[in-house]
């Protein structure tokens, strides 16, 4: 575990804290929804916390660079230059926040040569926090003054408890996908949750069709590797970051048991759906 690492986690929580505060503050008001250009919502509290979390971080780890949802992000040319950088999601879930159904996230991840290893992730309703750094495991704090419980992902049983998407369903290739899982139950969740609820024990599974940005993975891939899972593509391997000009993630698997061949039992070669 690195020193700097394991001396940024407490001062990361707090201004996960912080952001969480500044989007609560307008989550009590009524708002205004603005559609950005790729038809995704944004808010004045995706804003506000941005601005937290941008300052936060500077002070912290000067010139270390950002890249936020809500931030324009480097050109490739630039970024293919990095070891290190902050990769933020302000406001996971905004649909979630739209609904008024508590289960969005503040997102805070360090990568350092393409790796997550440093992740919080916040519930601001609740005050749920899941954080975790390379080599430290990955604890749990269910409100700003509770203990912090150590958390750990479950070995797979006969039954599979199955995670999903809230707002974006489960189309009919995922369902043909989960059916070759045998026997399981699903659940709807919202934003990077469904990894938390991996990486405490809770569920087995979760697999996104579909496109997804590397902010909407990066910190609770951390806290999900450090209980004991992973993130996977669809063809058995680990998520890295800023490894070509997207930041769109490949689809996944994030799942809790790794001495199961996920990509086996999901991805039928002959037919992979």
């Amino acid at each position: 575990m690195s020193g700097a690492h394991a001396a940024w986690l407490d001062p990361v929580c707090a201004i996960a804290r912080e952001a969480a505060e500044a989007i609560l503050a307008i989550y009590a008001q009524d708002f205004e929804v603005v559609c950005k250009d790729d038809n995704s919502p944004v808010t004045a509290a995706d804003l506000a916390a941005q601005r937290v979390i941008a300052e936060g971080l500077r002070k912290l780890a000067p010139g270390v660079p950002v890249i936020s949802e809500e931030a324009l992000a480097a050109s490739w040319a630039e970024r293919r230059t990095w070891r290190r950088y902050w990769l933020v999601d302000p406001l996971d879930g905004t649909r979630e926040f739209v609904k008024r159904n508590g289960e969005f996230t503040v997102n805070i991840a360090l990568i350092e040569d393409h790796r997550s290893v440093l992740g919080v992730v916040l519930a601001p309703v609740t005050g749920d926090l899941y954080a975790a750094v390379a080599g430290g495991g990955a604890w749990r704090q269910r409100s700003v003054d509770a203990p912090r419980e150590a958390i750990r992902t479950r070995s797979a049983d006969s039954l599979l408890m199955v995670t999903g998407s809230r707002s974006y369903g489960t189309g009919g290739r995922t369902m043909t996908l989960l059916e070759r899982l045998g026997k399981h139950e699903t659940f709807a969740l919202g934003s990077s949750l469904k990894f938390c609820v991996i990486a405490r024990g809770e569920a087995d599974i979760y697999l996104r069709l579909g496109a997804t940005s590397e902010w909407d993975t990066a910190a609770a891939q951390c806290v999900l590797e450090e209980a004991g899972g992973a993130v996977l593509d669809l063809a058995g391997r680990p998520f890295r970051y800023n490894t070509r000009d997207s930041l769109i993630n490949p689809e996944f698997i994030a799942c809790g048991d790794t001495g199961v061949d996920w990509t086996a039992r999901l991805i039928d070669p002959e037919n992979p759906a």
